[in-house]
C-alpha cells in the first residue's frame, strides 16, 4: 500500500484552490487563539502593574496606545508579505508574542515595560497580517468559512485570556508569572510541523504593487468598508469598553458586569463562527446587511428594555455586531488578488484607527450625557452604514 502524498506538496497550483483544506485552517486559528490570549493580558495584570511601578493613569493608558501602535505598519508589512515568503513569521508570532508579554510582570522599570509592549505589538502585526491570506489561500471558494474559523479562535481568546492571566498571577505571582510563556513556543514548534509547507498565497500571483498602488486598485471596495467600520466602530466601542461601566453603574453589582460582558463575548464567538460560512451561501452584501440592521435595534432594544427581553438583547448585539470581521475579511481577500497581504495590511490599519478613535469620541460623549444616551447615540450611528453596503460589490 503506497502512502497518501501531501495534498500541498504534490498537487499542481492551480489545484490547490479546489480544495477547503480543513487540517490546516484548524491549525491556523488553534495559533491564532494561542497567540491572543497572550496578547490579551496587559488589561486584567494593568492594575497590578500600576501598584508596581506606580504609575499614573495616563502612563497606564498609553500602554495600550503603544502595543496598537505598530498597526501603522500593517499595510507595509503587507507589501512585504506579497513579495516574499513569510509564513514563518506567522509560524513564529505566538512564541515572539508569548515571550515579551510573559515577562511584563518582571519589568523593572516604566521604560522596560514600554518597550516589551511594542515589541508585542509588532508581533501581533506580522501575525494578523499574513495570516488571513494564508486561510484565504486554504479555503478555495469558501474564503467565508475559512475567515469564520481563523476569526473564531481569536474572539475566544479575548474571552478566555483574561482569566488565563489571573489564574496564572494567582498561582505564580505577578513577577513568577514569566513560565506561561512554555505554551507560546510550544505552539510555534506545532505549527511549524502543520504549515511548514504551506504558501502564503497564489503562486502564480505577481505580487509588486506598492501599499499605495494596492490603495488606489482597491479603494472602490476600501471606502465603503472605512465608512462602515466607522459607523460600526460606535457601537463596537460602546459594547466592549463601557459595556461593564455600563452594567456596574446601574446595579452596582461588578459580577454581573463581568457576567454581561462575558455573555456578548460569547454570542460574539458564535456570530464568528456562523456569519462566513453563510455570506458564501447567501453573499458578503446580505450577510453585512443582516448584521448591520440587526446589531443597531437590538442595541436599542437593550438600552431601553430590563430583564430576560435585556439578555436576549445583549447576546443578539453580541452575535450580529461581532460577526461582520469574517466577512470584511473575505470580502479584501476576494478582491484583492494582486496584492492579498498589502490588501489585508490597509483594511487593518483601517480598523485600527477606527476603533482607536471612535472609543476616544464615545467616552467624550459619555463623560457630557451619561451612558445610556450614549448607547442610543451609537445604535443610531450603526444605522448610518447600512447604505454603504450597497456601494459593495455584489460578487
Amino acid at each position: 500500500m503506497t502512502a497518501k502524498p501531501d495534498i500541498l506538496k504534490n498537487e499542481k497550483p492551480d489545484d490547490r484552490n479546489k480544495h477547503f483544506h480543513t487540517g490546516k485552517i484548524l491549525a491556523l486559528s488553534i495559533g491564532h487563539f494561542i497567540h491572543d490570549v497572550y496578547s490579551s493580558f496587559l488589561s486584567p495584570l494593568l492594575p497590578l502593574l500600576i501598584e508596581k511601578l506606580s504609575l499614573t493613569l495616563t502612563q497606564a493608558g498609553f500602554l495600550s496606545t503603544i502595543m496598537q501602535l505598530p498597526a501603522l505598519l500593517n499595510p507595509y508589512i503587507g507589501v512585504l508579505a506579497d513579495r516574499i515568503s513569510v509564513r514563518y513569521f506567522v509560524i513564529l508570532a505566538p512564541a515572539m508574542t508569548a515571550v515579551p508579554m510573559s515577562l511584563i510582570g518582571v519589568a523593572p522599570s516604566y521604560s522596560i515595560l514600554l518597550l516589551l509592549l511594542f515589541i508585542t505589538g509588532i508581533s501581533v502585526s506580522i501575525f494578523h497580517v499574513p495570516a488571513p491570506v494564508m486561510v484565504a489561500h486554504l479555503s478555495a471558494s469558501r474564503k467565508g468559512r475559512g475567515m469564520s474559523f481563523f476569526m473564531t479562535g481569536g474572539e475566544l481568546a479575548r474571552t478566555i485570556g483574561p482569566l488565563v492571566a489571573v489564574a496564572g498571577v494567582s498561582l505564580l505571582g505577578l513577577e513568577g508569572f514569566y513560565p506561561v510563556m512554555i505554551f507560546g513556543l510550544t505552539s510555534t514548534f506545532w505549527l511549524y510541523l502543520k504549515l511548514r509547507d504551506v504558501p502564503v498565497g497564489d503562486v502564480h500571483t505577481k505580487r509588486n504593487l506598492s501599499a499605495l498602488q494596492t490603495w488606489r486598485k482597491l479603494r472602490y471596495i476600501l471606502w465603503p468598508l472605512t465608512l462602515i467600520l466607522f459607523s460600526r466602530g460606535f457601537m463596537h466601542a460602546a459594547m466592549t469598553a463601557f459595556l461593564p461601566t455600563y452594567i456596574n453603574q446601574e446595579t452596582g453589582n461588578l459580577w454581573l458586569a463581568g457576567i454581561a460582558l462575558t455573555l456578548f463575548e460569547v454570542a460574539g464567538v458564535a456570530g464568528v463562527l456562523t456569519a462566513g460560512s453563510m455570506s458564501d451561501l447567501f453573499g458578503r452584501r446580505k450577510t453585512l446587511l443582516v448584521s448591520l440592521i440587526g446589531a443597531p435595534l437590538c442595541l436599542f432594544v437593550f438600552t431601553l428594555s430590563g430583564g430576560w427581553f435585556r439578555i436576549a438583547a445583549l447576546l443578539v448585539t453580541g452575535f450580529t455586531l461581532l460577526s461582520t470581521t469574517p466577512v470584511m475579511l473575505a470580502l479584501v481577500q476576494e478582491h484583492g488578488r494582486h496584492s492579498p497581504a498589502a490588501a489585508n495590511g490597509l483594511f487593518m490599519m483601517i480598523s485600527f484607527i477606527a476603533r482607536s478613535a471612535v472609543v476616544v469620541v464615545v467616552g467624550f460623549i459619555a463623560d457630557r450625557i451619561g451612558l445610556q444616551a450614549t448607547y442610543l447615540i451609537s445604535a443610531a450611528m450603526g444605522l448610518v452604514g447600512i447604505p454603504f453596503i450597497f456601494r459593495l460589490p455584489k460578487k
